[in-house]
């Protein structure tokens, strides 16, 4: 203990020698040395050691090691094989690189970025589950979900436009298509030469989309004549298919066809005034006397049961939506939480605070492991109507909770699009309706664990 003595009074003799030559208000600060010195020297070893361990603490406390910003919590990357987590490093990168720092700007311009098309068409993530023989990877839904976080991670409306083409779309030709119109369309779809769009909601028929289209379709040899009008219709400005559902004047089912966006009667216009996925271009579109030969119309698509077959596939698209749009809410949430300053300190160091992003995270990690098991059983091919709609249900209302507690942490701050948060709180509107709403994801839940359908 002796040198121990020495040593220390030697770095305290030259940190007053040191004060001395800073300022008077320095020497005021140490002008209790001797005393502490003395206080030390007459205390035992397990005191001492224990007054040092309590200030290893606080400086500790004052100045915290921050930990990596991750919403992964409980590790779902490594369910995914080497190669997999390659390709989700590959999106993140690209997300970074080329839509986070652009995306508020667009966002707030209501426009999309045309010019990522052609780099997203590098990363070849269309069409991954699909058959070589069509130009796909024949990987897994799971990695394909986990693709769907990462881009709505940083973009929802980018992760949108990425569902529409890839899910909506390609799904429609994959399901309900002949093969010769899967070999036909589907490749250049998964080169992204061709965009697609899928037109099935109209201006005043939404949920009742299954009994109650107002667009119509009559056969007339072997060409087909469509009349009618779609709403809230995604990529269908710039697109160069659009998949429109249409009732058969002839029996009263439900059609589908491919159809060109240029083809005459058709005429597309932009819906404006979103609060909600700004970055996608929703269209109105009107058609009249549309003409499209027989060999465009979907020869597995004969009534709304075959439309079904694609929402079904494409609400666990949106539940992974949901899941990265709450993920970027909340790792963005964080980040701001450590860095603001209140008090002296950061908010993060606040028991409220902790508490609700414990709150933030508990739901997301509920999320993940939810959506992770769907795509499991969609990989295993067992997939339901009710586990795709309890999924949609569950992540899109944690979506909106989260955001939501998203905007409260942050304050004032949270409601400026240059902080991120207000941005996902805005798209989380969306993911909440579309794809089939809460109330008739939760019906159709109802319906397959009592035995009674409530839909009107």
């Amino acid at each position: 203990m002796e040198s121990f003595w020495s040593d220390l009074g030697d770095k305290m003799k030259g940190a007053y020698e040191d004060a001395e030559k800073r300022s008077k208000k320095d020497l005021h600060m140490l002008s209790n040395i001797p005393s502490i010195l003395s206080f030390l020297k007459d205390m035992n070893q397990e005191d001492l050691l224990l007054l040092l361990d309590q200030a290893r603490k606080i400086k500790k406390r004052k100045n915290p090691k921050k930990p990596p910003i991750n919403g992964d919590f409980y590790n779902m990357r490594d369910k995914l094989e080497p190669e997999d987590r390659v390709k989700i490093d590959e999106v993140r990168a690209f997300m970074l690189k080329e839509v986070e720092p652009i995306a508020n700007d667009y966002w707030m311009r209501g426009e999309f970025p045309m010019h990522i098309i052609p780099k997203m068409r590098d990363l070849n993530i269309i069409g991954l589950t699909y058959e070589k023989k069509y130009g796909g990877q024949e990987r897994s839904n799971l990695l394909e979900g986990m693709i769907g976080e990462e881009i709505a991670r940083v973009d929802t409306s980018t992760c949108t436009f990425f569902g529409v083409h890839s899910g909506l779309a390609l799904n429609s030709i994959y399901i309900c298509g002949s093969e010769e119109q899967r070999m036909e369309f589907i490749p250049p779809m998964i080169r992204m030469e061709k965009i697609g769009a899928f037109a099935l909601t109209e201006p005043d028929v939404g949920s009742a989309a299954s009994m109650g289209l107002k667009t119509t379709c009559r056969r007339e040899g072997d060409r087909w004549i469509i009349s009618g009008e779609k709403k809230w219709i995604g990529n269908a400005t710039f697109a160069d298919y659009i998949i429109v559902w249409a009732k058969d004047e002839e029996d009263s089912q439900v059609k589908g066809f491919i159809v060109d966006r240029e083809t005459p009667g058709l005429t597309t216009e932009k819906i404006e005034d979103k609060m909600s996925l700004r970055i996608v271009q929703n269209a109105l579109i009107h058609m009249v006397d549309v003409e499209v030969p027989e060999s465009r119309r979907l020869q597995n698509a004969n009534s709304f049961k075959d439309t079904a077959k694609v929402l079904k596939m494409t609400r666990a698209g949106v539940a992974w939506q949901a899941v990265g749009c709450a993920r970027g809410a909340y790792e963005h949430t964080l980040g701001y939480t450590m860095d603001r300053m209140q008090f002296g300190r950061p908010i993060a160091s606040f028991q409220i605070t902790q508490d609700m992003l414990a709150q933030m995270l508990s739901q997301l990690t509920a999320m993940q492991c939810l959506v992770g098991r769907l795509s499991e059983l969609l990989d295993q091919g067992v997939m339901n109507d009710e586990q795709a709609s309890i999924a949609k249900v569950f992540a899109t209302v944690g979506c909106r909770a989260i955001t939501s507690m998203s905007r409260e942490l942050m304050g004032g701050n949270g409601i400026l699009i240059s902080n991120k948060v207000a941005r996902f709180l805005g798209d989380a509107e969306a993911l909440y309706s579309y794809e089939g709403t809460k109330q008739i994801n939760s019906l159709v839940v109802g319906r397959a664990i009592t035995g009674i359908s409530a839909f009107v």
